[in-house]
């Protein structure tokens, strides 16, 4: 062993506000890829039609330099307006959506659906060989949901990636 301590890598939730036009979110992923940054997940919606403005959701990670770095170089893109990286401003809650397809009959059918029940995800679509669920919640608990899926018939995943916001009175 050479005795060479390992950065620690954490995983961060940072809201990106920039103005809603062309070609933006192309800027930000640039960023990302230009740099060798990875983007573990990435959401984009319109949140103030009348201002024009988009919020950009992207899950990263590095170590604490390596999200700085980040924070920074996204800070200084022209059509951004403000950088919060949620994991370290308090309370958030975050949130993910899935669609998850099981096919199954018999004994596997009967527990996909009782360890839907366990998860609270809603069935959306049934046939008679498969069924739709749909599951929200923290991407840690779909992931789980999704593993126990599997060999009870997993065949499709559609996730919609992670949105957030701050706890509390202020906006981003």
């Amino acid at each position: 062993m050479t005795g060479k301590h390992q950065p620690h890598t954490h995983r961060h939730t940072i809201a990106v506000l920039v103005d809603n036009e062309p070609g933006v979110l192309a800027r930000v992923i640039g960023l990302f890829s230009g740099r060798g940054y990875n983007i573990e997940s990435l959401t984009v919606a319109e949140v103030a039609a009348r201002d024009n403005l988009s919020r950009i959701t992207v899950v990263t990670s590095g170590t604490a330099q390596i999200i700085e770095q980040i924070k920074a170089q996204l800070s200084r893109l022209v059509p951004v307006h403000k950088v919060v990286d949620l994991t370290n401003e308090g309370p958030a809650v975050e949130r993910e959506l899935a669609l998850v397809k099981v096919a199954g009959i018999g004994e596997k059918r009967v527990e996909s659906l009782r360890i839907a029940g366990i998860f609270r995800a809603h069935t959306v679509d049934s046939t008679n060989e498969s069924f739709v669920f749909e599951i929200v919640g923290r991407s840690d608990k779909i992931d789980a949901f999704i593993n126990l899926m599997e060999p009870l018939g997993l065949v499709d995943v559609s996730r919609t990636g992670v949105v957030a916001i701050a706890r509390g009175t202020q906006p981003l």
